[in-house]
């Protein structure tokens, strides 16, 4: 398994599973809970949840999914802006460990920046470090002036989780060039695109006909590419999770990089961050 390493020489798989919008319809969780103990299965351990997701609903169908192989899987979590505070976000830390059946988080994650001082978020942070609630924190959706923000806490920030896929290549321009020098893995969020409409452009089906593969792998291969990025695509079924597994061994050609670059083209100036 392809991987690369926390800041803290802590290794993690370079393709984990995402579970947004899993835990919002009662009838489908053990088919999501089945779907990502089959990607455990093949190796793909690092599992992204939220509070935010179904409202606590994605942690309890992860919960279903690692129960009796928690060693295996690195758990990651994220809380509300509003609870990032020194009295709530441990209070928000319980809740998700109570509903992950776990009594630790590898990495815990700000979803994004709300009205809560970053420096207060960094301190409670920290505390549940020295608590053994959480191995590890760090932060979502943010850029390299709120990273920058976070002083000497940017040099404990495990990871930076954003929007990256060829459709949203703003952070190219400076926020993936700064995480790399702080040694800060990124994690890719959405990293096929939103709705399909990415999966549908005819240069991602050339290229897929060409590697013999199928666009959704092209994009995940270009979103891995490059050393210090972990994707985290949330599979719908086991069929989708497998296609997603291959695609980790894709190797895209400089003749593929090339037309990406002509039909997706890297940012030239400084972007607002995308996020959704």
């Amino acid at each position: 398994m392809h991987s690369t390493t926390l800041a803290d020489g802590t290794p993690i798989p370079t393709l984990g599973q995402g579970t947004w919008k899993m835990g919002e319809r009662g009838a489908n969780r053990k088919a999501e809970a089945a779907t990502l103990r089959a990607g455990i299965d093949l190796g793909m351990t690092l599992i992204d949840t939220a509070e935010m997701y179904a409202e606590g609903g994605a942690e309890e169908v992860v919960a279903e999914a690692i129960d009796g192989q928690r060693d295996k899987v690195f758990l990651v979590s994220k809380a509300y802006p509003q609870n990032a505070s020194r009295t709530r976000l441990p209070q928000a830390c319980e809740r998700s460990l109570k509903r992950l059946k776990t009594d630790v988080l590898d990495l815990y994650l700000l979803h994004w920046r709300g009205a809560v001082p970053l420096a207060e978020t960094v301190e409670a942070m920290e505390r549940l470090k020295q608590q053994g609630k959480i191995r590890s924190w760090g932060v979502s959706n943010l850029d390299v002036s709120d990273l920058e923000e976070l002083g000497q806490g940017l040099s404990t920030c495990a990871t930076n989780q954003v929007l990256y896929n060829l459709e949203a290549r703003g952070v190219e321009f400076d926020l993936l060039p700064f995480c790399q020098q702080q040694l800060m893995p990124v994690m890719a969020y959405s990293p096929l695109g939103q709705a399909g409409a990415l999966l549908r452009h005819p240069v991602l089906r050339r290229i897929a006909e060409r590697q013999g593969a199928t666009p959704a792998q092209v994009a995940l291969a270009w979103t891995l590419r490059a050393p210090g990025i972990v994707a985290i695509p949330k599979a719908s079924d086991e069929a989708h999770l497998k296609e997603n597994w291959a695609a980790r061994m894709m190797v895209l050609t400089p003749e593929d990089l090339t037309e990406l670059d002509s039909a997706f083209p890297p940012p030239k100036a400084k972007q607002p961050l995308e996020m959704i």
